[in-house]
């Protein structure tokens, strides 16, 4: 009995001298992390635990999310953990994600932690279809994301297929065209290599300023009821509050800017916003659940919170932030600089080293080569010597045997010579006899011609003396009126005034022509310029239209189509929020 006591007692003590903790599951977008809590910590407790093992300083973007009946849910941070609606099960699992979206991502997110979680969580949005993005957007942003995970593109390193087995885009756009997987890898791979430069923050950056003007991007949508029953949905943004079709969730029927809200309440399942114009009428709503208004509630407070925290001066410990970035990513640039020197100077290394091993070879090819042609050159000087030997013999029996039959052509020439002579002389006699009788002839011939020439040359001059006397005649008769056509041949003007008017036309048209052509040059550097201004809208327009032909429309999603509508009508995600400003004030029908 006394045992008994005993050993309840010990057991007792044991139990009051247990922790009273409980375990924590949180999952962020690339790592899960397990904590051992206290049960009587809050919700901010655990937060800033979180943040603390992420080295996180912008914790107001971010939140820890659960999911409760089919609805998702926030963790408070002013209640405890387990008086939440949270399985009771352990681990008690959370998503550690972002609650609230920036307006420019460039401008707002200071850490690159912050920046990082921003990505992940975007690019899963995009792929999962929860924000539309267009095909040949997606495609862009795919290269970004490459450039983040593999860095600079390499040929030699980054071969066809090496994107086999990432999931770059939605399978929306993949089943919209009649394209294989190699040819989306060829397109993306295309743009990949034009980021060569380009650190992982950078490309992650350059992805999130694409994504956050896409017109779904930071949009919570919650289903609602109008006065009239009318289903419509409702989306909180860090821009305001938009009523949208059920039907066309990429551009909303009205907007609300934050900084046009005077407030926002709810009570049991209505919900209200009253404009700042007390002129325009206060616009209720009601949804399914109570619980739903709560967590509506809470993201209007904390996005115009923000919205008006943005339209302020910097707090101390955001501009420490910024400060801090600032040098850090100075620091990494310095880094990268002397990292892409250093790996300058080893790649010239490197080709230094191949250039002299490669030339090395060929000197050795060479003195090979050399060596070999120096032995064949031996052994052909040596059958060139025994050759030249042999030819000398024979020379010398030629020219033995040419003395001698030198001899006898001489000998017979001489012989041949006298008789021709004698023949020569022969022909020469009758050859000058025929000459001379030839000559005599011609000599005869020719008198008979000068004489008939002369005769000729007679009658011509004494004709030519007959006109002579004719003309004089006919001349000293008609002497005053030669004297008067001479006076007037005298009087008569010259026309230079005329030739240098055509002179004159003649140069101006040529200056005309020279002022032609240099507006036509000047108009052609204007056009290179604004095509070299539109490089990368061009980018995305040829994509689309390289694409399009092989777009199976039967495919076509109703956002896809409305996409279009929007994008022929010129709309975009920044010019719908002003339309209700500019069409005045008057009642809100929905």
């Amino acid at each position: 009995m006394a045992g008994a006591i005993a050993s309840r007692m010990s057991f007792s003590s044991l139990k009051r001298k247990q922790p009273k903790t409980f375990t924590v599951r949180i999952a962020t977008m690339d790592a899960e992390m397990e904590f051992s809590c206290e049960v009587k910590w809050k919700g901010k407790d655990l937060f800033d635990l979180v943040c603390r093992t992420l080295g996180l300083r912008e914790t107001w973007f971010f939140g820890l999310q659960y999911t409760i009946k089919d609805t998702v849910a926030w963790l408070k941070m002013d209640k405890k953990v387990l008086d939440h609606d949270v399985p009771t099960e352990e681990p008690v699992t959370f998503h550690f994600l972002a609650k609230f979206y920036p307006e420019n991502a460039e401008e707002e997110l200071v850490q690159e932690i912050t920046q990082h979680l921003f990505f992940l969580q975007v690019k899963k949005q995009i792929l999962d279809e929860k924000i539309y993005c267009p095909p040949e957007a997606s495609v862009l942003l795919a290269s970004y994301a490459v450039q983040a995970k593999y860095g600079d593109y390499d040929p030699n390193v980054h071969k066809r297929g090496f994107l086999a087995q990432e999931e770059l885009l939605p399978k929306r756009v993949i089943n919209l065209y009649q394209m294989t997987p190699e040819m989306w890898e060829e397109r993306i791979t295309a743009w990949y290599a034009e980021h060569r430069g380009r650190a992982r923050d950078e490309a992650e950056m350059e992805y999130l300023k694409i994504a956050q003007d896409l017109e779904m991007y930071g949009v919570n949508y919650f289903a609602i009821r109008n006065k009239k029953g009318t289903e419509l949905l409702l989306g909180v943004d860090a821009l305001g509050l938009h009523i949208y079709d059920p039907d066309n969730r990429l551009t909303p029927k009205i907007s609300f800017p934050w900084n046009e809200i005077r407030n926002i309440s709810y009570s049991d399942k209505e919900f209200t916003i009253k404009p700042l114009d007390k002129k325009i009428d206060v616009f209720k709503f009601n949804s399914s659940k109570l619980r739903v208004n709560k967590l509506i509630l809470q993201l209007c407070i904390g996005n115009h919170d923000l919205f008006m925290r943005r339209r302020k001066a910097d707090s101390l410990e955001v501009q420490q932030m910024k400060a801090q970035a600032r040098e850090e990513k100075a620091r990494k640039q310095m880094e990268r600089q002397r990292l892409a020197r250093e790996k300058q100077m080893r790649e010239e290394a490197e080709r230094t080293r191949d250039e002299l091993e490669r030339r090395l070879m060929q000197l050795k090819e060479e003195a090979t080569m050399a060596n070999e042609a120096l032995m064949r050159s031996e052994e052909t000087a040596d059958l060139l010597a025994e050759k030249a030997q042999i030819t000398e013999e024979e020379a010398k029996l030629l020219a033995q045997k040419a003395a001698e039959a030198e001899q006898e052509m001489q000998r017979i020439k001489a012989t041949a010579i006298r008789t021709e002579e004698e023949k020569r002389l022969m022909e020469q006699k009758v050859l000058e006899a025929e000459m001379l009788a030839l000559k005599m002839a011609e000599e005869s011939e020719r008198r008979a011609k000068e004489a008939d020439q002369l005769k000729q040359d007679l009658q011509e001059a004494r004709e030519s003396e007959r006109r002579a006397k004719q003309k004089l005649l006919e001349i000293t008769s008609k002497s005053s009126y030669t004297q008067s056509m001479n006076s007037s041949t005298t009087a008569l003007p010259t026309d230079l005034p005329s030739f240098n008017l055509i002179n004159e036309s003649l140069s101006f048209d040529f200056k005309d022509t020279d002022m032609k052509r240099l507006s036509m040059e000047i108009e052609k550097e204007k056009v290179e310029y604004m095509e070299k201004s539109k490089h990368l809208q061009e980018q995305l327009n040829e994509l689309k239209t390289e694409i399009e032909a092989l777009k199976l429309k039967e495919r076509e999603t109703a956002l896809d189509i409305l996409h279009n509508e929007n994008a022929s009508r010129g709309n975009s995600k920044h010019n719908t929020i002003k339309k209700p400003q500019a069409q005045g004030r008057r009642p809100i029908c929905i």
